[in-house]
């Protein structure tokens, strides 16, 4: 998705292409993952001259809040507590990052 989001438009040989740059990485993978998200609605698919070309289909935050909702509901079976404090006691924040996220909590705690 970053890729796509990245260039606005895309073919599959063009995220291999970039996928390829950083790490072994099979064309027909990426046509694969690439059919999975247009299937959930992430990417719209439209016939080009030679191949398909992708879009996003909603904004990056949109797509990004809908991606991480599955996840939690997959994996943790809808509850985002073990997710967030994995992120807190396990990722290397920044005292403004920690920050920001005391004033979502505050202002959460405040709209109750």
């Amino acid at each position: 998705m970053k890729v796509v989001w990245d260039r606005g438009t895309v073919t599959v040989r063009d995220v291999y292409e970039k996928l390829h740059e950083g790490r072994q990485i099979a064309y027909t993978t990426v046509m694969t993952m690439m059919g999975i998200l247009e299937q959930k609605g992430h990417l719209t698919r439209t016939a080009g001259e030679r191949a398909y070309i992708y879009r996003p289909s909603e904004p990056r935050r949109k797509v990004i809040g809908r991606m991480v909702q599955d996840f939690v509901t997959r994996v943790f079976d809808g509850s985002a507590e073990p997710l967030l404090v994995h992120l807190v006691k396990n990722q290397k924040l920044d005292e403004a990052q920690l920050a920001e996220i005391e004033e979502i909590v505050k202002a959460r705690r405040r709209k109750k």
